[in-house]
């Protein structure tokens, strides 16, 4: 019994001992495990801050060299065109004006700044030739001395340093010295520049005679140097901007020294307060200046953190291994019980790798890409507008369908420059209606028209075709740069955008300028209130544009143009049409030295330009790009505030197919006949403002008088003396809002609110034309409508609508598409394969609106599952860009699955069965968003049959699944 329990307490000791020694191995082996992975996370850490010093220093000196570089140009220029030249050939002027328009090619210095040479003997001559006398830096006459180094040339930012001598510094004179003698860059020690106060240095470079040859040596440099071209080098700046277009600033800190002198170096960037326990790197800068040295020292901004991870490995292998210890315990005192406990856990194991497995899926489905909502937007007005909408509502909706196009346009408008410089820009070739595009573009800037109280308007010559061959996006482009910047920069008066055909263009206007129209002078004419003829009554920048030349374009040319019947009926009967636009404003207009510059790239009239208006300055650039693509030009005519006036030219063709059919084609459904042969009085005392309204009202087919008194307004209520206007009576009555006066027309008020009242049962209804929403809730109450301008025929024809309740036709289900669709999509089954659940939306309801059966997945991986032969689908979407499996890799995996069916069926059929064997092959379109990324051949290569553009219409997409499916059988088994 005695050694019995001997043995248990030797036994119970031997465990103390064991499990002890356990616990010390597990707490070991932790710690080496902590310090090993923190040792590799701080390795990572001190690897890529090296990357990235070493990746800003080198980026550093490039720019730097650059910008030495354009100065080394300036000295050759200066070696070449001014050296030994009588009369020089450039002067201080010249150089200012030089240096300033290239100033954005030295971004980072603040001035250039050139010195000549002049020896002791030759001073007295110099100074009577220039006129002046040479200081020194403290403005007082230089004293003698062997030579002289006066500034005879300087950069606007730097005039101060004109007639200053160079060598009077002794600073500036030992950069000078070492500049010629080594033949390179030289710097001096950082100050604080003037103007910016940021630290910087002053780059001083010798130039020599053109005939200095490259191998010269010391005392040859020194003889053949004829000036010295400097300049202060603003240090800060440079890695300012260099930081900024990197990843990763916030992370770590860069200083840049001066370590010329080591045991003092001289801060030139970064804070001066820094934390030493951070990690620090070094990287050495060749500024080319062989006397001076510079660092540049990257430290993290702040300690780097411990990873999480370097705590609970080592916690999560201490817990396993004290689990094992007391595992190995239990099953030596408890074989049974323990036995048991391994059981559970292993249950409990399966479980929680099976939970991290579905976590690990779970996660890959979700982790989509953001995605821009656009397609969705513009889908759903799509399938919105193929929905019974009233006018009003159509037109909200059509105007919001047009202003998301044309956004997407216009954030595409640096790429279109970068395609137009690379000649890779193609202009496409389909028929538009020329009319309703003019009247898109004129809707996008209504709203901002009316808050200014300015009117806009667009007027189409008769003679202009309705529909036209060309590239209606990049046509939309130009009006909506051209008109756009109009409106931005007028605050009163109008702006108008008129169509014309060239060649009539260009006789009338010749005939105005001239002075040879109905004996005028070809002046812009105006009327007895000192009012000028125009849209608005305000002066315009181009007289040829005046009310002569607009009432020409109106009349009859066929006795004008008699003397031009052969070239012209040429010109008529061609297929080509040269039309000419021009948007006249009476805006601030632009100066005239600024006139030059308007279609640089990025260049603004001034500097308040962009603060006042905004923009980038690219717009004008790109249409005249585009213009030109168009085969035609662009011109403007501008007077300081007075405005101005942009006219361009497009070479497109004739169109004769009715797109009215196609809704593919324009964004705007026809005109509504509804109103054909009412009859209109319109009240307006300006022509040209009369001729446009009844320009819109005539496309509606309404018969319009334009009177310019009120007299005529009050005979056409009924039971008034006196004849009527017209033989019928007129359904309306329209009038100019600055033509309506209620302390004066008291008859005609009178009438108003009888009719308002009820008792004038049989009146014509009266329509108030504004220039301003807040009009509308002063006459509101008078007349029967206030219309707001601009004004569309769409929108006349839904305000006319709505006052006299006219009946219109409603669209039918097919309208506009051809009939064959529905028996073609039938029954077919289509399955839509994208991770957007919009995308998917509009897609499925678009083809099932034909009677296509569509299933809809999410993933590339569910594609294959639902494809896998045989199925029952006979056409498939796939979106391009999708997380996990894009959609050419999908396809591709398709295509293998049926060459593998189809190479099995082939096996077990018998040779007369192989003769009709029809192999599986599933029609797939690619749908994206980048139709130059996902070309056809692209498509092709990964076995895809084709592809659909997002944002897609319902037109487009039906047609290619109808091509698809009647070339395709029944892949189903």
């Amino acid at each position: 019994m005695a050694g019995k329990y001997s043995g248990a307490r030797t036994n119970r000791r031997w465990r103390g001992l064991a499990a002890a020694a356990w616990v010390l191995i597990a707490v070991a082996g932790a710690a080496v495990m902590h310090w090993t992975q923190r040792r590799q996370s701080m390795d990572r850490a001190e690897e890529r801050l090296v990357s990235m010093c070493e990746e800003r220093a080198r980026m550093l000196q490039e720019q730097f060299g650059v910008t030495v570089n354009h100065v080394h140009a300036i000295a050759i220029l200066i070696a070449t065109f001014n050296y030994e030249k009588s009369p020089p050939a450039i002067d201080p002027d010249t150089f200012a004006t030089y240096t300033a328009r290239t100033s954005f090619e030295r971004p980072l210095l603040n001035g250039v700044a050139y010195a000549q040479r002049v020896f002791h003997h030759e001073r007295e001559m110099f100074e009577s030739q220039q006129g002046w006398i040479m200081n020194t830096m403290q403005r007082e006459p230089a004293p003698p001395r062997d030579e002289y180094a006066p500034v005879i040339f300087s950069q606007d930012t730097v005039s101060y340093l004109a007639r200053i001598d160079m060598m009077s510094g002794e600073e500036d004179q030992e950069n000078i010295l070492r500049a010629r003698t080594t033949g390179k860059a030289v710097l001096t020690n950082p100050f604080r520049l003037l103007g910016s106060n940021h630290l910087g240095v002053v780059l001083t470079f010798a130039v020599y005679r053109p005939d200095l040859p490259a191998d010269a040596s010391v005392e040859q440099r020194v003889e053949a140097t004829i000036g010295y071209l400097g300049g202060g080098f603003d240090v800060e700046s440079l890695v300012e901007n260099l930081l900024s277009k990197l990843a990763g600033n916030q992370d770590i800190v860069v200083n840049v020294y001066d370590v010329t002198n080591a045991s003092e170096p001289m801060a030139l960037y970064g804070p001066s307060i820094l934390d030493e326990q951070v990690p620090l790197h070094v990287s050495m800068l060749d500024f080319g200046d062989p006397f001076r040295r510079h660092e540049m020292r990257c430290r993290y901004r702040q300690k780097p953190p411990i990873p999480w991870s370097t705590i609970t490995n080592p916690l999560g292998l201490f817990v396993i291994w004290m689990l094992l210890g007391y595992s190995i315990a239990a099953a030596y005192s408890r074989y049974d019980k323990v036995t048991e406990d391994c059981r559970k856990m292993e249950e409990l194991k399966t479980q929680a790798e099976a939970a991290d497995v579905a976590k690990s899926q779970f996660l890959a489905t979700v982790s989509h890409e953001i995605r821009t909502p656009m397609n969705g937007v513009l889908g759903m007005l799509d399938m919105l507008l193929g929905t019974d909408l009233t006018m009003t509502q159509k037109d909200y909706a059509q105007t919001a369908q047009m202003c998301g196009r044309a956004l997407i346009t216009l954030i595409n408008d640096v790429l279109d420059r970068a395609k137009i410089e690379a000649g890779k820009l193609e202009l496409e070739a389909v028929p538009f209606d020329l009319r309703s595009l003019m009247d898109d573009v004129i809707s996008l800037f209504s709203s901002k028209s009316r808050e200014k109280c300015i009117e806009l308007a667009v007027f189409v010559c008769d003679d202009v075709p309705k529909v036209v061959l060309g590239d209606p996006w990049r046509f939309r482009q130009i009006l909506t740069n051209l008109v756009g910047n109009a409106v931005k920069f007028t605050e009163r008066g109008h702006v108008f955008v008129r169509v014309c055909l060239a060649e009539n263009s260009n006789m009338e206007a010749n005939q105005v300028l001239h002075g040879t129209m109905n004996g005028k002078d070809g002046k812009v004419e105006s009327t007895t209130n000192g009012a000028f003829n125009t849209l608005s009554g305000f002066e315009a920048a181009d007289r040829r544009n005046s009310w002569q030349y607009f009432k020409l374009l109106l009349s009859n040319k066929e006795s004008l143009l008699d003397d031009l019947e052969g070239e012209n009926s040429n010109l008529s009967d061609s297929d080509h049409v040269t039309l000419a636009i021009s948007i006249e404003d009476t805006g601030v207009g632009i100066p005239l030295q600024a006139q030059d510059r308007v279609f640089t790239p990025f260049m603004q009239a001034d500097s308040s330009t962009s603060r006042n208006y905004g923009g980038t300055g690219i717009g004008l650039s790109i249409s005249k790009c585009l213009a030109e693509l168009m085969g035609g030009q662009i011109s403007f005519t501008s007077r300081p505030f007075v405005g101005s006036t942009f006219t361009f030219s497009a070479t497109l063709k004739r169109s004769y197919k009715d797109i009215s059919v196609d809704s593919s084609r324009s964004l705007s459904e026809a005109l509504p006949t509804a109103f054909k042969g009412m009859k209109a009085i319109l009240i307006d005392g300006r022509p040209v403002r009369s001729a446009v309204t009844k320009y819109h009202l005539k496309r509606l087919g309404i018969i319009v008088q334009v009177v310019n008194n009120m007299s005529t307004v009050v005979k056409a209520f009924p039971g008034q003396n006196g004849a009527t206007v017209s033989r019928e009576k007129a359904t309306m009555l329209f009038i100019e809002s600055d033509f309506w006066r209620p302390e004066t027309d008291v008859q005609l008020l009178n009438h108003l609110r009888e009719h308002k009242n009820g008792l004038l049962s049989d009146a014509p209804k009266v329509v108030l034309l504004v220039t301003s929403e807040a009009d509308k809730d002063n006459y509101g109450s008078i007349f029967d409508i206030v219309m707001c301008k601009p004004i569309r025929a769409s929108t006349i024809a839904s305000s006319i609508q709505q006052l006299l309740k006219v009946e219109m036709p409603k669209r039918k289900e097919n309208q506009n598409r051809p009939s064959f669709l529905r028996s073609l999509l039938v029954g077919k089954n289509i399955l839509v394969v994208d991770d957007n659940k919009v995308n998917l939306r509009v897609a499925a309801a678009a083809l099932k609106k034909y009677g296509a059966n569509v299933s809809c997945v999410e993933s590339g991986k569910d594609a294959i599952s639902l494809l896998q032969p045989p199925h029952s689908f006979h056409a498939c979407f796939m979106d391009v860009q999708m997380p996990e499996m894009d959609g050419f890799e999908a396809t591709r995996q398709i295509r293998q699955m049926e060459m593998k069916a189809n190479e099995e069926r082939k096996n077990k059929l018998s040779l007369t069965e192989a003769s009709t064997f029809v192999e599986y092959r599933l029609p797939v379109l690619a749908m994206t968003a980048d139709v130059i990324q996902a070309t056809y051949e692209e498509c092709i290569k990964s076995g895809m049959d084709g592809y659909v553009s997002k944002p897609f219409d319902e037109e487009q997409l039906c047609q290619v699944v109808s091509r698809l499916v009647v070339e395709t059988t029944d892949s189903a088994v």
